[in-house]
């Protein structure tokens, strides 16, 4: 394969977190279509290029998508070194698939450079980890924002047994709340708000299921943010900052227990 179109990934914020990759191909481009999320100190890494701003956030006016393909359509068959730069991972809910089969059903290639998203991220940063033995076995990504509105598998996710972390989620909170408690989730299950994963204007604060639309109303959550959800939250590095007083006790020395 010889990609002259590249779709990648900025990481959730903080440059340092960006790839090696990632900046070679960035240093090497000649157009750079950046999105709304993308921090701005990340295109030092491409001062040459034409930059082209083609942002996509929910709830606000958004370049479409139609444009942007038919964009990256236009300079991939012309040659030109073409950078698509999206914020997190462009594979996690960025449209990458999307946009490299597009792309090569009209005979342009591509090539995807992964970015660390969002959610791992914004827990790494509060001294969450997605995954504890004893605690975790597994991730579940899911996004509250669906193309046809359609609701989630509520139930599904409620007995995953795995961490559950929600994308997009902060103008649908009342249906996760109702959702995953009527999918038979413990009214006590940890959640952690992580509000601008990652940058310097990170915010974080936790409660319970049972308290998530009072406490984020309360807390002034806004986006971007992320939910992560489940018993994980609890072995976050600083507790009296970040968890709600109603954490089982119990439950608290079990996963300090399992992550020694």
């Amino acid at each position: 394969m010889n990609p002259t179109v590249w779709l990648v990934g900025a990481g959730p914020g903080d440059p340092e977190l960006l790839t090696l990759k990632a900046a070679r191909v960035l240093s090497q481009a000649e157009i750079v279509m950046v999105d709304d999320l993308v921090n701005p100190e990340i295109l030092e890494h491409c001062p040459q290029a034409r930059l082209i701003r083609v942002g996509k956030r929910g709830g606000c006016r958004s370049t479409p998508q139609e444009f942007i393909n038919r964009l990256m359509l236009r300079y991939g068959r012309q040659g030109k070194r073409l950078v698509r730069l999206k914020g997190g991972d462009p594979c996690i809910f960025g449209r990458a698939g999307e946009e490299a089969q597009w792309l090569r059903e009209r005979g342009v290639e591509s090539e995807i450079i992964n970015g660390i998203t969002a959610g791992l991220a914004g827990a790494t940063q509060c001294g969450i980890p997605l995954t504890l033995r004893g605690v975790s076995r597994g991730v579940t990504l899911v996004t509250a924002h669906t193309q046809d509105d359609s609701e989630l598998n509520w139930q599904g996710l409620a007995w995953g047994g795995t961490t559950l972390v929600v994308y997009m989620g902060v103008a649908r909170l009342q249906q996760i709340q109702q959702g995953l408690l009527n999918g038979g989730m413990p009214a006590s299950t940890p959640i952690a708000m992580i509000e601008q994963a990652s940058t310097p204007q990170q915010r974080q604060h936790a409660c319970r299921l049972d308290d998530l639309c009072e406490q984020a109303a309360a807390f002034a959550l806004q986006s971007p943010a992320v939910l992560v959800i489940g018993d994980v939250v609890n072995a976050a590095a600083i507790p009296s900052c970040i968890f709600d007083s109603k954490a089982d006790p119990s439950m608290l020395a079990a996963v300090h227990s399992a992550s020694n």
